[in-house]
């Protein structure tokens, strides 16, 4: 790994963790114990300006920080936050790699930005498909266990969360991609950075 790599995944850690920890929180309005952030967003950007290797290194290592400084509700938030993430990117992951086979680094910005909006709508929507679906079979098993793992919720109470986590990991998905994308199309599209 290069020193500007390595460089801009301590500086991407950094805005990561400063967004979780320091940055705005908005409480869903549908269910306040949700609340919407910024953080992910670097970690996208990252994963598509960088490599698909540093968005997970930065995810990684945000998840043991929030480990160690603030778990939300539960002890394991971050963890559950962790693999929200995962899911996303990997929703990410499959229409940007279609789209840019074959697609020479040098000429990738340019690419991006040519096909930007076919790529922003193709990795939001499949993001939110896979986020949604993941975080739901998560969300029904963890709910049901004791704290710190979930809340002792009965499997009906379980089912009756999961509508409202999913509309929450929607959202969520919804302005991450495309900001991310955005600001990832701008940052490849003037230094090589892959």
């Amino acid at each position: 790994m290069n020193t500007k790599k390595l460089t801009l995944i301590i500086v991407f850690i950094a805005l990561t963790t400063a967004l979780n920890i320091a940055g705005p929180k908005i409480p869903a309005p549908y269910a306040p114990f949700l609340i919407y952030q910024l953080w992910e967003i670097p970690i996208v950007v990252a994963f598509l300006a960088i490599g698909p290797k540093a968005g997970l290194v930065i995810a990684g290592v945000n998840t043991l920080i929030l480990l160690g400084t603030f778990w939300g509700a539960l002890i394991l938030g971050p963890v559950y936050n962790f693999i929200a993430v995962l899911a996303m990117l990997l929703g990410i992951y499959i229409p940007y790699k279609i789209a840019t086979r074959g697609c020479k680094l040098d000429n990738l910005g340019n690419f991006l930005q040519q096909h930007a909006k076919m790529i922003s709508v193709a990795a939001t929507a499949l993001a939110i498909i896979i986020r949604v679906i993941v975080m739901s079979a998560i969300n029904y098993v963890a709910l049901q266990q004791a704290p710190p793992v979930g809340f002792a919720l009965n499997s009906g109470e379980a089912i009756g969360y999961l509508p409202v986590v999913a509309i929450f990991n929607a959202t969520v998905t919804l302005y991450t991609v495309p900001i991310g994308l955005g600001i990832a199309i701008v940052i490849a599209s003037r230094f090589k950075l892959q």
